[in-house]
């Protein structure tokens, strides 16, 4: 995920895809807990894609 595509999208577009965001880690991890994890780069990609979410809609409010 580019931060240039979540620039485009609204505030609500932005929150909807955190909370997609949160429950694809909370699975990712679960089925790490459980050793079904295959595809461990994902975590990584996850978090950082929260991160992302997270600094977009803290300038989309920085500049409201």
């Amino acid at each position: 995920m580019k931060s240039s595509d979540l620039r485009t999208k609204t505030a609500d577009e932005l929150k909807e895809e955190m909370v997609k965001l949160r429950k694809e880690q909370f699975n990712l991890r679960f089925q790490q807990a459980s050793g079904q994890l295959e595809n461990t780069a994902r975590c990584r990609q996850v978090r950082r894609d929260i991160a992302r979410v997270k600094t977009v809609l803290q300038s989309l409010q920085a500049a409201s």
